[in-house]
Order: C-alpha cells, then sequence, then structure tokens
C-alpha cells in the first residue's frame, strides 16, 4: 500500500532515541508522506529539522495548537504570522478549540483560532483542526468564518454521523486515526455512511496507537493498520482505503505526485 499520513509528530522528543529507525521503518511500511502538525513557539525548529533530513518524507504546517494557547499566545502567533511570510508550508495547523484539557482558556482558543482562520484565508492554505471535547463548538466558529475559501480536516474525527455530515458541508474532510481500531471508538456506526472521499488518514504519532499496538508509542509505520479497519467499515480492501485517502491528501495539500 502506498498511504499517506495528514497528521503525525514525528518530530516529537518521544523519537529522539530512535529517529531514524523509525523513519526507515515508515518507508518500509509504504509510507509516502507524513505532514507534521506545529504546536507552538519551541517545536518550530524540531519540526523544521526533521524536514531537513527527511524531506522528501516530512512536511511541516505552521500554527498555536489550541492547548498551548497562554497567556503569551499573541507573542507566540506573531512569530508564527513571521514564518508563513517567509517560506511555504502544507497547512495552519494544528490549531483549533480543546475543552478537555482547560476551559478556563477558551475566550483565547476562539480568538487564536479566527486569527489562524485568517492566515488560512490569505495564504490560501488548508487548516488542520484539533476539537477534543469541543467539536460542536468548532463547527459553529468554522461556520461563521466559511465564505467558502476555508477548507482542510477535523483532525482525529470521533464524533456523530450529524456532526460528520456538518463538516462535510462545510467543505472539510475528517482525520480518522487509531480510534477506529478501539472496541468503542464509536465510528463503526457513522463511517459506513460517508463516503470515502471525504476521508483521510492519519496517526497523531506519538499518540493514539491503533490496535493492536494500543497504549504502546505511536509511529506512521502502524498506518496500515488504520486503512484496513477503515476497509473492513466500508466493505473494501486496504488497497483501496489507500489509494483513495492517498488522492484526497494530495489534493487538500495541493501536491500533484508523491
Amino acid at each position: 500500500m502506498n498511504l499517506i499520513d495528514t497528521h503525525a509528530h514525528i518530530y516529537s522528543t518521544k523519537f529522539d532515541a530512535d529517529r531514524d529507525q523509525v523513519i526507515e521503518e515508515i518507508r518500509t511500511a509504504g509510507i509516502e508522506r507524513i505532514y507534521m502538525p506545529n504546536v507552538d513557539v519551541e517545536t518550530i525548529d524540531r519540526m523544521l529539522d526533521c524536514e531537513s533530513r527527511y524531506g522528501d518524507l516530512c512536511v511541516p504546517m505552521m500554527g498555536l495548537h489550541p492547548c498551548d494557547v497562554k497567556a503569551d499566545f499573541h507573542q507566540q502567533l506573531y512569530v508564527m504570522e513571521e514564518w508563513l511570510s517567509k517560506r511555504s508550508f502544507a497547512a495552519v495547523g494544528e490549531i483549533g478549540t480543546d475543552l478537555y484539557w482547560d476551559k478556563t482558556s477558551f475566550e483565547n482558543q476562539k480568538e487564536a483560532l479566527n486569527i489562524q482562520l485568517d492566515w488560512a484565508k490569505k495564504y490560501s492554505l488548508p487548516v488542520v483542526l484539533h476539537c477534543r471535547e469541543s467539536i460542536d463548538e468548532t463547527i459553529k466558529i468554522i461556520d461563521s468564518a466559511q465564505e467558502g475559501s476555508l477548507f482542510g480536516i477535523f483532525h482525529c474525527f470521533t464524533g456523530t454521523l450529524e456532526q460528520a455530515q456538518k463538516i462535510i458541508q462545510l467543505g472539510f474532510l475528517l482525520g480518522i486515526g487509531g480510534v477506529v481500531t478501539f472496541k468503542n471508538g464509536g465510528l463503526d456506526s457513522v463511517l459506513p455512511s460517508i463516503g470515502l472521499e471525504h476521508l483521510v488518514l492519519e496517526t497523531d504519532a506519538p499518540y493514539l496507537a491503533p490496535v493492536p499496538h494500543r497504549g504502546k508509542r505511536n509511529t506512521p509505520a502502524y498506518l496500515p493498520y488504520i486503512a484496513q479497519r477503515v476497509g473492513d467499515l466500508l466493505q473494501l480492501s486496504a488497497e483501496e482505503v489507500a489509494r483513495a485517502t492517498k488522492a484526497n491528501a494530495l489534493n487538500l495539500f495541493k501536491e500533484i505526485t508523491v
């Protein structure tokens, strides 16, 4: 299979001890591209170092993760906007909202998200959205900001069919990761009603490893397990899933071939 991982933090310190070996395992598994979401100002150099070392495989995004929207978020956004103005990135991400860890910063999260949505419009870039315990709130924000030019991915989608349909109506794709392999992940009753044209695959490595590696460090090399499970749910082969989701990712990130 030839697969694309649309969301993996391969620059994470969790890979520092064996990153070269992991990269070789990723290539052997048939992963042709890894899109790397940024988290905060501190991760930029690490992410760009991965790009410089594995540039045929690892592609960076630029954005401020909602969990890192702290008191200094305006200063962090200033640095990120400077980066966007001087070189290309695949997307504005990982951005969004999160009500799982800290509800007190939600107003600042919304402000940061709207600023970054404006960047996406300015540079005609897709956005990669985090929405943990805040999917309805994020849908509402995107709906308010959508004037026809916003597009991207709702990362780590674990919502309902109704939420999936709203996201698709807004012109976004659903990022499907390791949760699809979990016994109580909730996607078994949703994905059969969603066309493959609305899906991309992701690992969110080093987090959310799929079964049979659940609880361990995740890696893009495990993406075939996700493709297989999506295929099982849609009554398609894993190869068909890989082919379609690869095409969706390339179209989204404006790449012709890999």
